[in-house]
Parts: structure tokens; sequence; C-alpha cells
């Protein structure tokens, strides 16, 4: 039985059958149904922390779907999933990807931000301070674009790109 049948959350029920109507009255192949049925199942079993198969659901809908478009936020959830697991160098792959078929992709460009960030605190506490710089200099690139694309989110990353100097190229 798919995932988006056994659903217990009224939001995930009530998201099934909605989708499903659009489904039933939008003019979209059966291919394209199915690789979002296999998409909505993903995104069900990674809200539960479901994470191996949510990734079965979302490679098999890459498998099914070909609008780039799409496949960005399919590749953007597996990015979420390996950067849940400290996966963060296959994460920053998929974030690529994903940013390939789709550069109006803010959060993905956000959380390449987060994961730079995070890799220069680490080199911090390496007492490597040369390297953290160039890591940080990356962050604060990619959240710029990310707060470029969308102005009203990422205020942490606003504030911390105010307090480092690196904001006077942003926006």
């Amino acid at each position: 039985m798919p995932r988006s049948q056994r659903n217990d959350n009224f939001i995930d029920k009530t998201f099934t059958v909605v989708a499903d109507i659009l489904l039933k009255v939008l003019p979209t192949t059966r291919r394209e149904k199915e690789a979002f049925t296999y998409y909505r199942d993903g995104m069900s079993a990674q809200a539960e922390g479901e994470y191996a198969e949510a990734l079965q659901n979302y490679y098999e809908a890459m498998r099914l779907e070909v609008d780039a478009y799409d496949r960005s936020y399919i590749l953007y959830n597996i990015g979420l999933i390996h950067t849940s697991n400290g996966e963060h160098a296959k994460a920053l792959e998929y974030y690529y990807q994903a940013l390939e078929r789709n550069p109006y992709l803010p959060q993905a460009l956000n959380n390449i931000a987060v994961i730079y960030h995070y890799r220069g605190e680490q080199a911090i506490e390496s007492g490597n301070s040369r390297i953290s710089n160039l890591l940080f200099d990356k962050a604060a690139d990619y959240w710029k674009e990310a707060i470029r694309l969308a102005p009203t989110n990422y205020i942490e990353a606003q504030n911390w790109l105010k307090i480092t100097n690196r904001l006077e190229e942003a926006i």
C-alpha cells in the first residue's frame, strides 16, 4: 500500500486528497502522476524520519520525472536527507544539482551556505583561521544570493553578514 494511503495525520490526509483531485483533473501523463506519487510518498516518509524509505521514493520519482523544475525539488529533498544524516558532501552534490535545474531555489542556496558556515566553524576549532575565512566567504556568497532571491527570509544569515562585515556586497 502506498504511503500516501497510510497517513494518520489530518494534514497529510488532506494534502493527499487535494493532490489526488488535482492529479485527476489536471492534464498530466500517467508517468507524471506516478512520479508525483513517489515524490509525495517520499515527503511523507521524510517527515516521519523514515529516510531510507524517503530516499527510495525520491530515487523512483527521479527515474520517472522528466521536468527539470520538478526534479530540482526532488534533488533538494534528497540533499535535505543527506544533511540530516551528517553527509554534507553528498548533500552539497544534490543541492548543486537542484540549482542546476532551478537556480531560483533560495532554500538550496541557504543550505549550502549553512554547510560552508559549519565547515568554517570546524576549521576554527581546528585552529585553521585561513581556511575558516575562505569557508565563511563561500557561505556569505551563497547567503547573499539566497537573500537576493528571498529578501525577507534568512534574517539570521543577514545579521551574520552584517556582524562579519560581509553584507556590503549583498543585495
